[in-house]
């Protein structure tokens, strides 16, 4: 009885094995892709450069664009009217204020936008004051990094199709 085998490359691997992408971010962009999905517009309440900078490279790898970026509540609210983005990712600490700010200002004028809050501050109170508040996800930078492009095309999808969904 003969025993057929894959065909198995240098690695070990079987080169007709469709891609597994490597990480959240990219698999998260193969799916998009594959849909014919237009990419999702994200805006970043910031105040730190090199944190947006971080957060723009993961994003980009999951074929999601940055229409804008600011470090001050004002900047952000006139930014976001602006670039009319899909989610916005927002800080509770701002330059000169903070990310509540943002969020009850463009929650009332634009209650289409969705926001995934994103800090380093994971105490409770923050977490139930911006979800009661509007937020659709908070998520803390320090252990939950690497999550942060599947919420925001979690929360993209669902504000798109009319779910405005909230997890913590």
């Amino acid at each position: 009885m003969a025993v057929r085998m894959a065909a198995r490359d240098d690695a070990g691997m079987d080169p007709n094995a469709p891609a597994t992408p490597a990480t959240p971010a990219a698999a998260i962009a193969a799916t998009a892709a594959a849909a014919g999905a237009a990419p999702i517009r994200v805006f970043l309440a910031e105040d730190s450069q090199p944190v947006r900078e971080r957060i723009a490279r993961l994003l980009a790898t999951a074929a999601m664009c940055v229409v804008g970026e600011a470090a001050t509540p004002q900047a952000s609210i006139a930014g976001i009217r602006d670039s009319r983005p899909d989610v916005v990712v927002l800080d509770v600490h701002l330059q000169g204020g903070t990310g509540l700010q943002v969020l009850r200002s463009v929650r009332a004028a634009q209650p289409e936008v969705a926001f995934v809050v994103f800090s380093n501050n994971h105490d409770d109170a923050y977490r139930r004051r911006y979800l009661a508040d509007g937020a659709s996800r908070y998520l803390d930078k320090s252990t939950e990094f690497e999550q942060l492009a599947a919420a925001v095309s979690d929360c993209a999808s669902h504000h798109r199709s009319g779910l405005h969904r909230r997890v913590s």
